[in-house]
């Protein structure tokens, strides 16, 4: 059985139908933005990277390519990280997924990496 496609979205878009389940994949609430207007289904928080990592990087795309790596062995060592990207692919069955992230930018981001892994685990 095929699963559904994982999109990425910044929380300041509008929710469209197409979206499916709305995960913020940030572990703090998106400034600025109204809980009932991110219509966002689940917030699990150990899909967000450690406040070190995120703080290192500082969304600067020359760390891009080692926040992705630490990121990875991050979500990689924990069993509720994990458990929960499952639980997400599980969801790609029954609809869309889309990963709702704050950061200015859209290419360098943790819902990117997010993203990928999904993908990859088919």
């Amino acid at each position: 059985m095929s699963r559904a496609p994982v999109h990425i979205k910044r929380a300041y878009d509008w929710p469209a139908e197409g979206d499916g389940h709305r995960v913020l994949v940030d572990g703090m609430w998106p400034r600025g933005v109204r809980k009932a207007d991110a219509a966002i289904h689940a917030w699990p928080r150990e899909l967000a990277p450690s406040k070190s990592l995120r703080q290192w990087f500082g969304h600067d795309p020359d760390r891009f390519d080692t926040f992705r790596a630490c990121f990875r062995e991050e979500l990689a060592s924990s069993d509720a990280a994990r458990a929960e990207l499952e639980r997400l692919n599980e969801q790609r069955l029954e609809t869309p997924v889309t990963l709702v992230y704050a950061a200015r930018n859209r290419d360098c981001n943790n819902a990117v990496v997010l993203q990928e892994l999904l993908t990859e685990q088919r």
